[in-house]
């Protein structure tokens, strides 16, 4: 069945553009490319956007490339909710984006994405509708096999098997958006490992902290493919993104940041594919793709030994996509139901 639906920006397309990765003139877009890049900001991505009316959910809005998201979304006039864990330290936070952007309408909510029962009070706590959907929280290389307060390793639970449920509990928020778009913020990391169905909590294979690491951003890019294919007709779209290496605190357990200087990023640079796909036209119709650097990245063949860029096959794959979601679903069975 083909349906017509209507972005937030007032754009149309049909679900069967948006499933075969078309434009809004229904012409394949290989390789899309933007006039920004490596070096482009957050800010100048969002030159001229108008997202006014606009309601936003940003997880981890108030630690590293998550803040300069908000802050870029609330210049451009959107209602925003950062979406945190310690609701304490990011209320001064919240405070200061206010005053700098001018911008009240910034609220902190509680949200422990490792514990489902967390996610559970805040999709039930959430009402009307919801425009933008940005999974930025995470965390990285944890030294030691942890688990979750259900069961599930750490990085899978609080990376990707988090923010399924609270993306599977807002579904009819984001439906009600009419053109709804959701962000997966994944890593080039990705590259480390994919999903491993047949032990996604390190049972049997021995855990590594970068291996672990790998299969959550494998997951979170899958992801944005199973939204696309499943969710197309309410016209709700997804991509994922590597950010870069931006020095924040999510480079706690690793000693801080190794990437050679002149790779590194800015927090206002980290931010500004998450903002091009949150909220550029650029992106009208575009769903289930992968960026970096603003543009969308290249498949490899193989993992490059200096991790430069692009992405691995199994990430994108629809049936990888099809099958975490449908064993994600049995995982987080109840949210949002």
């Amino acid at each position: 069945m083909t349906s017509t639906t209507t972005n937030i920006f007032g754009a149309t397309s049909t679900t069967e553009e948006v499933l075969s990765g078309t434009d809004l003139r229904g012409k394949r877009i290989l390789g899309l490319t933007t006039p920004f890049g490596f070096h482009s900001t957050a800010t100048e991505v969002a030159a001229g956007v108008d997202l006014t009316g606009k309601r936003v959910i940003v997880t981890g809005g108030a630690a590293g490339i998550g803040i300069e998201t908000v802050r870029t979304l609330a210049l451009a006039g959107a209602e925003i909710t950062l979406a945190v864990r310690r609701p304490d330290a990011a209320r001064p936070v919240a405070e200061k984006l206010r005053q700098a952007t001018g911008n009240a309408a910034l609220e902190v909510r509680p949200l422990d994405l490792s514990d489902l029962r967390s996610v559970q009070s805040f999709v039930d706590d959430w009402t009307g509708p919801l425009h933008i959907l940005v999974n930025n929280a995470g965390i990285m290389a944890v030294p030691e096999l942890e688990k979750t307060p259900q069961g599930f390793e750490l990085q899978f639970g609080t990376n990707y098997l988090g923010h399924f449920a609270l993306t599977l509990g807002l579904h009819r928020a984001l439906a009600a958006a009419h053109g709804a778009r959701v962000v997966s913020v994944s890593s080039i990391a990705h590259l480390f490992s994919p999903v491993i169905f047949d032990d996604l909590g390190f049972d049997f294979v021995p855990y590594t902290p970068f291996g672990a690491y790998g299969q959550s951003k494998s997951a979170a890019m899958l992801l944005s493919v199973g939204i696309t294919r499943k969710w197309a007709e309410d016209g709700i779209l997804s991509n994922s993104l590597n950010p870069g290496a931006i020095a924040t605190g999510l480079q706690k357990h690793t000693g801080g940041l190794k990437t050679p200087v002149e790779r590194r990023k800015t927090p206002e640079q980290g931010a500004a594919t998450s903002v091009l796909l949150a909220a550029s036209p650029l992106l009208e119709g575009i769903s289930g793709r992968y960026f970096e650097d603003c543009n969308e990245a290249e498949l490899l063949t193989k993992r490059p030994a200096d991790l430069t860029g692009g992405y691995a096959a199994y990430a994108l794959d629809t049936e990888n996509a099809d099958r975490l979601w449908d064993v994600s679903q049995q995982l987080v069975r109840g949210i949002g139901e």
